[in-house]
C-alpha cells in the first residue's frame, strides 16, 4: 500500500506550521518602532507606535513624524517627496498624530504638507496625497507637466472607510465619517458624514436635533 499521499499530507502540514511560525516571527522582528535603527531615521516616532511588517515604500523618513501609540498597517506606503534623498521645502511633510490606525495597503504620499490629527482610523487601501498633475498645457502630456501641491488636513477623531481617496487641498473637520470609496476634495465641517464621488456631506450633527440628513435640512429651510 502506497504511503505517498500520507507523507505528502504530513509534509504539507509541517511545512505550513513552519512557514506560519516564520512569518509570525518576521512580522514581529520586521516591524518598525521608535527604538529600531529604521525608526530612528524618522523625524519622530512616538512611544508605542509601529509600522507593521511588511512595509510598503517608505523614504525620506526624516520628514515624516508619527505620534504615540499609532499603528501603520502592513503594505502601507508613507513617503515624502518623489524619490529617496530628496530635499523637501517643508518639515514635517507628513505628520500622523497619536493613537491612529492606518489601514493595510494605504498610501500617504506627501510633497508639501499632510497633517493627520489624533485618534484617526482608516480602512484598508486609503490614498491621501497633497500633489496632483496639472493639465494647463493641452499640447503637453499630462505626466510631463509640473505638478500642483496643496496642503491636506484631516481633523482628529475622524474615520476614513476603505478605498477613500483624499485629494490635494482637502480639509476634513474633526469627528467626520468618510464613507468607503469616497473621493474627497474641498473643505468639510466637523461632525458630518461625507460620501460619494465627488464627496459631499450627506448627514451632519445639529445641536438639539442630533444627526440630520441634508435632505431634512433642505426641507426645514424651505419651511
Amino acid at each position: 500500500m502506497s504511503t505517498t499521499g500520507g507523507g505528502s499530507r504530513v509534509f504539507r502540514r509541517l511545512s505550513g506550521i513552519a512557514i506560519r511560525w516564520a512569518w509570525e516571527k518576521a512580522s514581529m522582528i520586521g516591524a518598525i518602532g521608535p527604538t529600531d535603527a529604521k525608526g530612528r531615521a524618522f523625524g519622530h516616532i512616538g512611544e508605542g507606535s509601529m509600522l507593521a511588517f511588511p512595509q510598503g515604500a517608505i523614504y525620506n523618513e526624516r520628514y515624516i513624524h508619527i505620534g504615540s501609540k499609532t499603528m501603520v498597517g502592513p503594505f502601507a506606503c508613507v513617503t515624502a517627496g518623489m524619490a529617496p534623498g530628496q530635499e523637501m521645502a517643508s518639515d514635517p511633510v507628513v505628520s500622523i498624530g497619536d493613537r491612529c490606525v492606518i489601514g493595510r495597503g494605504s498610501h500617504i504620499i506627501g510633497h508639501w504638507r499632510i497633517e493627520i490629527g489624533d485618534d484617526i482610523q482608516t480602512g484598508p487601501y486609503v490614498y491621501i496625497t497633497d500633489q496632483n498633475h496639472s493639465y494647463e498645457n493641452v499640447d503637453e502630456p499630462i505626466g510631463r507637466q509640473w505638478p500642483v501641491e496643496a496642503a491636506v488636513k484631516i481633523g482628529s477623531g475622524s474615520w476614513l472607510g476603505a478605498n477613500v481617496v483624499v485629494l490635494p487641498g482637502s480639509v476634513i473637520g474633526e469627528n467626520v465619517v468618510v464613507a468607503a470609496g469616497a473621493v474627497v476634495r474641498g473643505t468639510f465641517p466637523d461632525r458630518c458624514v461625507v460620501a460619494g464621488v465627488p464627496a459631499r456631506v450627506v448627514r451632519r450633527w445639529v445641536p438639539g436635533k442630533g444627526w440630520v440628513s441634508e435632505g431634512e435640512l433642505r426641507r426645514d429651510a424651505r419651511g
